[in-house]
């Protein structure tokens, strides 16, 4: 006899295979574990500056405001992006981070058990498990050896039911990054029906920055995306805010089925203050890539192989196992990304912090190469 079904029968079988994102280690996290008075955190690629004084001032006077609903679509937000950026207002999607914005484009553009979308190998995990959550097929193509795009590979995978294609550049996790001319004409050789999303979450810190976005040349390429986020070189992280830019007809479908009020009240305040706050943003700037540019060389000096990086992190093969050093780090108070998640086992990323946590880094590798501390002696 068969046993009668249950609620748990009726699930998505994607469901019951869905393996959840996984973030880094958290401070807290790791002083309880080792008993550590004080942690520096180097694994999320967060601010090295933490937030603006404006966006905290901001914060503190509209703190009595939370109770009250924002204003549906985020018109005061879309209006200060979209003249910071020289886009059009119509254009615009403000989400709950670009997570949300990568969220939508695949519900609203891929159709469940007969689209495609297409990406490299390894990429931002949230392509792959969107993807999966919304029932649709990704294909991937490895990176080269040295991190860059073999764009051939990944038209190779294309058909006519390829409805979206990510590139994040710079890339995570190797900070590699091509020029806007490169995927200007990656986005000319796409089938009709696809639409080419530039995850630009990192191109603040490539340089020159205009040379890499593609943003300015989104008017004449009416089958291309870009997302933005508010995580890194503004510091809101923890706010959750981002936004896509995309042709008017794409943004006006996607702002009929977000979900209201997504980006809250706190977020959108904050995010308009952070983009009146040029002088934190330099400040960011100069701090990241004075601190790129230093750990490389430190990381390089103590036998690291570092890949080149236009982003506000490092990807690193260690002269010693990568397990065991970032284990050795975590036992100093000092937290960085391992990669065997990314198919990467043998590398590891930093995040480029202050100058006090970038030579505090360095002093705990220094001790976690030592004999005995992290197979460095050959054990």
């Amino acid at each position: 006899m068969t046993p009668p079904k249950t609620p748990k029968d009726t699930l998505r079988p994607e469901i019951l295979e869905f393996t959840p994102y996984s973030p880094g280690l958290s401070i807290d996290e790791i002083k309880e574990r080792f008993k550590l008075p004080g942690v520096i955190k180097l694994a999320s690629n967060e601010n090295p500056l933490g937030a603006s004084p404006l966006v905290q001032r901001v914060l503190a006077r509209r703190a009595e405001t939370a109770f009250r609903y924002p204003q549906s679509g985020n018109p005061k937000l879309v209006a200060a992006i979209a003249a910071h950026h020289g886009v059009p207002a119509s254009c615009v999607v403000p989400g709950n981070g670009s997570d949300e914005i990568i969220d939508l484009l695949l519900r609203v553009k891929a159709r469940p058990g007969l689209d495609n979308v297409v990406a490299f190998d390894p990429c931002f995990s949230i392509y792959r498990l969107q993807a999966k959550l919304c029932g649709v097929e990704l294909r991937q193509t490895r990176l080269g050896p040295d991190f860059s795009f073999p764009f051939q590979a990944l038209l190779d995978l294309c058909d006519d039911n390829t409805a979206l294609v990510f590139v994040t550049n710079p890339d995570n996790p190797s900070g590699h990054a091509v020029r806007a001319a490169e995927l200007t004409y990656l986005a000319k050789a796409l089938p009709p029906r696809a639409l080419l999303v530039v995850d630009e979450a990192y191109v603040e810190f490539a340089q020159p920055e205009e040379e890499y976005s593609v943003m300015s040349r989104l008017g004449s390429l009416p089958n291309v995306v870009v997302l933005r986020t508010f995580s890194k070189l503004y510091g809101l992280a923890g706010l959750r805010l981002g936004f896509g830019v995309m042709p008017e007809w794409l943004a006006d479908l996607l702002l009929r089925v977000r979900l209201p009020f997504s980006v809250n009240l706190l977020a959108e305040a904050a995010g308009i203050a952070a983009l009146e706050d040029l002088h934190f943003r330099q400040a960011t700037l100069e701090t990241v890539r004075v601190g790129r540019d230093w750990l490389t060389s430190e990381l390089t000096r103590l036998g690291c192989v570092v890949a080149p990086s236009q982003a506000n992190f490092l990807l690193f093969t260690p002269p010693a196992p990568a397990k065991a050093v970032f284990e050795a780090l975590l036992s100093k108070g000092v937290i960085i990304r391992p990669l065997a998640s990314y198919g990467l086992p043998d590398s590891l990323r930093v995040s480029i912090g202050s100058e006090p946590e970038n030579k505090a880094f360095i002093k705990a590798f220094e001790e976690a190469l030592a004999p005995g501390e992290a197979g460095a002696s050959g054990a």
